[in-house]
């Protein structure tokens, strides 16, 4: 399985997904066009790994912004890894916000009241 590793753009977030550290990243902004053929690859790629998940997976959001319509697709991308923890497997959701963005922490409380997966919610002055 590869690694994935998308630049950011001005609309699109910076994608660094690597299945051998177990480790997936999505920071800056997300606001594209179309969120769905952004992020139905990143979805998919997620379900194959799902299929031989590391030792140890974690999703981390380190976003500065996003729009609703990615909402959904991170929703979808923390399902994916809340079944591997039910299956007894080591996953966690890190999501990152800057100490004076009250919605973006917001955010990330949102998201853990809507998963059985353990989402910590960070400040980015903590990494």
């Amino acid at each position: 399985m590869d690694k994935i590793v998308l630049e950011a753009t001005s609309t699109t977030p910076r994608i660094y997904f690597d299945p051998v550290a177990g480790y997936f990243e999505i920071s800056g902004k997300s606001l594209p066009e179309n969120s769905f053929e952004f992020y139905k690859p990143l979805l998919d790629w997620m379900e194959n790994y799902s299929e031989n998940p590391g030792m140890q997976s974690a999703l981390v959001f380190k976003l500065e912004y996003f729009n609703t319509s990615s909402t959904s697709h991170f929703l979808r991308l923390i399902k994916r890894l809340e079944k591997l923890y039910s299956e007894g497997r080591n996953a966690v959701v890190q999501w990152y916000y800057d100490d004076e963005d009250e919605d973006m922490k917001e955010a990330g409380e949102d998201f853990k009241l809507l998963s059985k997966l353990p989402i910590q919610i960070l400040s980015k002055g903590d990494e």
